[in-house]
């Protein structure tokens, strides 16, 4: 088993950063391919980000290319995602996961955090 939390959420104005962290306890993370993907109020889960074992490969929705960043410390067992030039459709909570199979950017992860709340002000 794993268990995965999330921390880092918080309010931010429009332009502002975030960094989110997803901690893992119980596996080290070291062979799993970890993503993350948020869910806004009345919409469906959505793939933002995710990245493999080894850190090697990365994948990113095309609505935050450019402006998120993924990456992991396997040492540290816990994934972060960078999150600049946030803007108001940004908001979420966003939720991290993990899965041994090399699952990237479908919402077929194993193991799943309980999420952490993201709100950017316009």
């Amino acid at each position: 088993q794993v268990q995965l939390v999330e921390s880092g959420g918080g309010l931010v104005q429009a332009g502002g950063s975030l960094r989110l962290s997803c901690a893992a306890s119980g596996r080290t993370l070291s062979t799993y391919t970890v993503g993350w993907f948020r869910q806004a109020p009345g919409k469906e889960r959505e793939f933002v980000a995710a990245i493999s074992w080894s850190g090697g490969s990365t994948y990113y929705a095309d609505s935050v290319k450019g402006r998120f960043t993924i990456s992991r410390d396997n040492a540290k067992n816990t994934v972060y995602l960078q999150m600049n030039s946030l803007k108001p459709e940004d908001a979420a909570v966003y939720y991290c996961a993990a899965d041994p199979r090399g699952v990237y950017y479908l919402p077929l992860y194993t193991y799943w955090g309980q999420g952490t709340q993201v709100t950017v002000s316009s």
